[in-house]
């Protein structure tokens, strides 16, 4: 008979080449000033992701990679880059290739976020479309828009990533019809993040029909990081299952 962790793993949710995505929670860990805390977010939470990044203006530090790896096994990882940073296309793609050329990082968690850190649909699309033909794999990070869903699809992404509502602002998820079309309509993987809060937005999320949450802030700022990540691993597992389920209908509200 099947355990829950072999129900819910059974089969990874995205591969790329020799990596297969596994875990339901990804974590990001640009915030962290400690290398322990790292480790201990990375174990809580099960993820199977490590994802780096450079700030090619220097306008933050980050661990160095030298130091994460005297603490963690990162050979174990799957590693990923990012371009968090980006406030333009040409931005992303100059963080894209210090990432291959230094680390020969080819999936890249592509971010173009505008001066409020919202997803720039146009300049998302165009760097999409630039790092697709120099042969880097691609998760981009938009809102939940299908026209631009579609657009990413045609361009070969490999999955979505949508945001839920806006980043560190711990509403949840803001449109729940509009990211459930996205998860629903696109044949490809999606993530849902930004503002993932605490634990039963993570569900939701999942219950949506994401492949994936990502969180970040909601752990840092949570008064028991470790709890939290814990809490939040096990909400991806009960949502998706939920999803798996085929829950029932709700009833409509009786009227007078």
């Amino acid at each position: 008979m099947h355990g829950l962790n072999d129900v819910y793993q059974e089969e990874p949710w995205l591969e790329i080449g020799d990596a297969k995505f596994r875990s339901r929670l990804i974590v990001g860990i640009e915030q962290y000033e400690s290398v322990q805390a790292v480790k201990e977010v990375l174990e809580a939470t099960g993820a199977d992701v490590f994802i780096t990044t450079v700030d090619p203006d220097n306008r933050r530090t980050s661990l160095l990679l030298s130091d994460l790896d005297d603490a963690l096994p990162l050979d174990r990882f799957i590693w990923i880059g990012t371009t968090s940073f980006a406030r333009s296309k040409e931005d992303a793609l100059r963080t894209a290739q210090i990432l291959r050329d230094s680390l020969g990082i080819n999936i890249l968690k592509l971010d173009v976020r505008n001066e409020h850190n919202i997803p720039d649909s146009a300049q998302t699309v165009q760097a999409a479309y630039e790092l697709r033909a120099e042969g880097m794999e691609l998760m981009p990070f938009i809102l939940p828009e299908l026209d631009t869903a579609r657009e990413l699809v045609d361009a070969g992404c490999a999955a979505l990533r949508v945001m839920a509502s806006p980043i560190a602002s711990g509403r949840g998820v803001d449109n729940a019809a509009a990211v459930q079309a996205v998860t629903e309509q696109c044949q490809i993987p999606v993530i849902v993040e930004g503002g993932l809060g605490s634990a039963k937005h993570v569900a939701l999320a999942m219950e949506l029909g994401a492949a994936a949450t990502l969180v970040n802030t909601a752990l840092v700022r949570a008064e028991k990081p470790i709890l939290m990540a814990t809490a939040m691993r096990h909400a991806a597992t009960a949502g998706r299952l939920a999803y798996l389920s085929g829950p029932m209908p709700s009833e409509p509200v009786p009227v007078g």
